[in-house]
């Protein structure tokens, strides 16, 4: 085994399983997880055939990793458009988060903060408990409907709108004063 692979094999013996977790406490579906988790090691490798070798192997594949679960949140949404990941504003219109969010194609200024929500609204999203952050990413990001979660996790829709509802409230109270400062700035 070269010294290439030596490294390559090392880097996912030793972070497979924070980088699964990491997944799926964000991507509702297992397969997608998996599928997620597949692609960062294929483009580890990749990287290195292309004579491209990572200095910081964990960081570069969180990093990578985060990227795939937003392609994948941006696919969804794409492909079910019947169902848009909306945020509520404080008088309680529904607005999609592209909306909420400055484009990337504004410039350097504006992908700075986006980049900056995107991070804070992550760090919200972990702090939820894992019942109301999965419904939440499950409905918002990746268009299920409350009956197909309701099939999936075994639960009623009455209890999948609580948990959906409590996250919102949480959400909502957790990223106003982010929000707010964006806004003013």
């Amino acid at each position: 085994m070269s010294d290439q692979d030596q490294r390559i094999s090392e880097a996912i013996a030793r972070d497979e399983p924070r980088l699964r977790d990491f997944i799926r406490r964000r991507v509702a579906d297992r397969s997608d997880a998996e599928d997620i988790l597949q692609d960062v090691f294929y483009e580890l490798v990749e990287a290195y055939r292309m004579m491209k070798p990572v200095e910081q192997v964990t960081a570069w594949l969180f990093r990578v990793t985060r990227n795939r679960i937003i392609d994948l949140f941006r696919r969804k949404k794409r492909e079910a458009s019947r169902t848009q990941a909306e945020m509520f504003s404080a008088n309680g219109e529904a607005r999609l988060l592209e909306e909420l969010l400055p484009s990337p194609d504004a410039g350097p200024d504006a992908i700075y903060v986006r980049n900056i929500l995107l991070q804070e609204l992550d760090d919200a999203l972990d702090e939820l408990p894992a019942e109301q952050r999965e419904v939440f990413i499950a409905h918002e990001l990746m268009g299920y409907t409350f009956k197909e979660l309701a099939e999936q996790y075994g639960v009623g829709v009455n209890t999948l709108l609580s948990r959906k509802h409590y996250a919102v409230k949480y959400l909502r109270e957790r990223l106003r004063d982010i929000h707010d400062e964006f806004r003013e700035g």
